[in-house]
């Protein structure tokens, strides 16, 4: 493909470049027409080429030009579809390629090098197939850019019996097919063959240690990602910011900040090009780990940001319970001109959410389609359902549900669901969950809250009922997991008699020693997530066999005092180990902060972050209610004490330079 590298030979055409605007490229046309340049063919495509090519913002320039050539070379109608493959809309690749075969040109491999890249990116079947097809017809089959291409173009479609099949029929695959096909893998999800194909090349290139460990990352491997790349550092192989962003997503995923705080480390040390997709990745981290001032800080100290950075900052505020300084920073991203997108909403629409601000929310919902013309999706609708449902309006929750333009999914009536639990509404219950079951059929979460619900009001025919409907369908509970770093080791616990824990015997020591601290502290067990009829005795203890409570034995017995536990938890944490993680951090005076599947809570000095949110179902059962409880305005949880910091109210998520100013005016409104 040197041919395609070195397009501009012409003097006055090797002028044009990234840079040049519409206006200097018309006056350099101007001066190949009249002194004749283009009255050649090859010079002529050349200037199409290099148009399309190195100023891609004036693509429809370089049609323009091809259009007035008499004779069209095969060199120019294959730069136009390389350029098109790499723009915005791909589609038009195949207008040039329809013009190839009604001259009197063929494709050659450049064409369909290009068309399958453009396939793979429109990942659709009406076109990568067909493209498959022809080439086979013309017999470039054998072509290695094309065969790497193909394995690439069908992972995008899914379809890793067909990456497979082209990778088997090549004879003697290259490192840029054995990579293309471990890629493949790791996409699809087959990290086992993939990790076999990577430990059975021969040489290993970045790219396909970036493949494999970016392959562990998505599938949710992130200690087997963070053992490969520790290996790849052993090994001496160049590491570059595609690498380290895959990296830090894992940090996210386990929550293991000490391991994401030494990759950021080695970022700086290494001077990796801090593009602003591995800035993201680093805020996204951070925030993930529930060091959200860190988060902004990094957020702050960037030089560009774009929507998914903005968007990555607003969720990473609004899953610590910072609402309001979610919507605060929303209001300035406006402000500095940036458009949001659909991500952008999700993550305001759940910071009203965590606050309790549900006229807000419904504004915000609003305004996507009027003052945006983003057309809402089904998680947007799923937030509002969950807005409402916190607020206690569940009425309101099930006439949004009834009133959506599309069928609503289980995301929406799950939340309905979780509401009816929180309010005790039992009919609601029962409905949303037989809807989640419609859709879902194996959707454990369903079952578990509509025994929650026939629990909680001591229905204990209720529960067996759906205990035997579970175990008819084949459907198990996903049992709870909670994992904690330790000196950049990942530990996992399971719920249960899970003995399986090198220091098992000393957490069960500091459980023993927990147990009749938190009795003088006041404790009461709140026994209704057990969903047993049994004596209360051994209710309490089925409670205790949760597994955040053994991650936060062995956090006490290994972190160093005045070391904050930090917990990441695969489940909802359930109100009992709500009341006594508070209690936890009161007695022993530590910080202990839970990322459970819906958010974070911040647990310091007998208070959590969500400010009682997690509490309101307390109150329900012990007094009456009235309706007018979802009117009562929730104090903001953004308390700086909760988060043990040096930085004060202001400095947190706002520098104290030119955003100050904004801070202080809209925190005055």
């Amino acid at each position: 493909m040197s041919s395609l590298r070195c397009i501009a030979k012409h003097p006055t055409i090797a002028l044009v470049d990234s840079s040049t605007t519409l206006k200097e490229l018309k006056q350099i046309h101007t001066q190949l027409l009249i002194n004749g340049v283009l009255n050649d063919p090859q010079l002529s495509g050349n200037f199409v080429a290099t148009v399309a090519v190195r100023n891609p913002n004036n693509l429809e320039y370089s049609n323009h030009v091809l259009d007035q050539c008499d004779n069209p070379t095969l060199f120019s109608f294959n730069s136009m579809i390389r350029a098109y493959s790499k723009s915005s809309t791909p589609s038009k690749s195949f207008h040039f390629y329809s013009r190839i075969l009604r001259s009197n040109s063929n494709p050659d491999n450049y064409t369909f090098n290009f068309l399958v890249r453009t396939s793979a990116q429109l990942a659709s079947v009406e076109t990568g197939p067909p493209v498959h097809a022809a080439l086979l017809k013309h017999g470039f089959e054998n072509d290695p850019h094309i065969q790497s291409g193909l394995i690439f173009m069908y992972a995008e479609l899914g379809w890793l019996e067909e990456c497979l099949k082209v990778f088997g029929a090549i004879s003697e695959p290259d490192l840029v097919c054995q990579t293309a096909i471990l890629s493949a893998c790791a996409k699809c999800g087959e990290v086992d063959y993939a990790r076999k194909v990577f430990d059975e090349m021969p040489e290993r290139d970045p790219v396909a240690w970036n493949a494999m460990i970016a392959g562990y990352a998505q599938c949710g491997k992130s200690r087997e990602a963070l053992g490969l790349f520790h290996l790849m550092q052993v090994e001496g192989v160049r590491v570059n910011e595609v690498c380290m962003v895959s990296v830090l997503s894992a940090c996210s995923h386990l929550g293991a900040l000490d391991q994401g705080r030494w990759a950021h480390a080695y970022i700086e040390r290494s001077k990796v090009r801090m593009t602003v997709a591995l800035g993201t990745a680093l805020l996204d981290m951070y925030a993930k780990c529930g060091n959200v001032s860190k988060g902004m800080e990094v957020f702050w100290g960037m030089k560009e940001r774009n929507v998914y950075t903005w968007s990555s900052a607003l969720g990473g505020l609004a899953m610590n319970g910072f609402g309001e300084k979610c919507l605060e920073l929303f209001t300035l991203m406006e402000k500095e001109g940036v458009r949001p997108n659909g991500v952008t909403f999700v993550s305001v629409l759940r910071g009203c959410t965590v606050v309790g601000l549900v006229e807000e929310g419904c504004r915000h919902f609003d305004s996507m389609r009027e003052l945006y013309g983003i057309e809402p999706q089904l998680e947007h609708y799923g937030c509002i359902v969950d807005l409402y449902g916190r607020a206690g309006r569940l009425d309101e929750a099930l006439n949004f549900i009834n009133n959506m333009p599309m069928k609503p999914h289980a995301g929406a009536w799950g939340a309905l669901l979780h509401a009816s639990r929180m309010y005790r509404n039992m009919e609601l219950g029962e409905l949303a969950s037989r809807k989640i079951v419609e859709l879902e059929d194996r959707n454990h979460c369903a079952y578990v809250l509509l025994s929650n619900i026939y629990a909680d009001s001591k229905l204990y025919e209720g529960v067996g009922n759906v205990r035997e409907n579970m175990k008819a369908k084949g459907v198990r509970k996903l049992p709870g997991c909670s994992v904690i770093e330790v000196d950049g080791e990942v530990h996992e616990f399971f719920a249960g008699e899970d003995k399986s824990h090198p220091r098992y015997n000393e957490i069960e020591m500091m459980l023993g020693e927990i147990s009749p601290r938190l009795k003088l502290a006041g404790y009461v067990a709140n026994t209704s997530p057990v969903l047993f009829d049994i004596e209360e005795e051994e209710k309490e203890d089925a409670l205790f066999k949760h597994s955040e409570k053994f991650a936060i034995a062995f956090g006490l017995i290994s972190l160093r005092e005045g070391v904050p536990i930090r917990i990441v938890k695969n489940l909802r944490v359930c109100w009992d180990c709500h009341d006594v993680t508070k209690l936890i951090s009161k007695i022993f005076n530590r910080e202990i902060i839970v990322r459970d599947r819906n958010r974070f809570h911040h647990f310091q000095n007998g208070e959590c972050s969500c400010k009682g949110l997690h509490d309101r179902f307390h109150l329900y059962q012990g007094i009456q209610i009235e309706k007018q409880l979802y009117n009562i305005k929730i104090v903001s949880p953004l308390l700086v004490d909760h988060l043990r910091t040096p930085f004060n109210n202001s400095e947190l998520f706002f520098p104290p330079s030119r955003y100050q100013k904004f801070f202080y005016a809209s925190r005055c409104k």
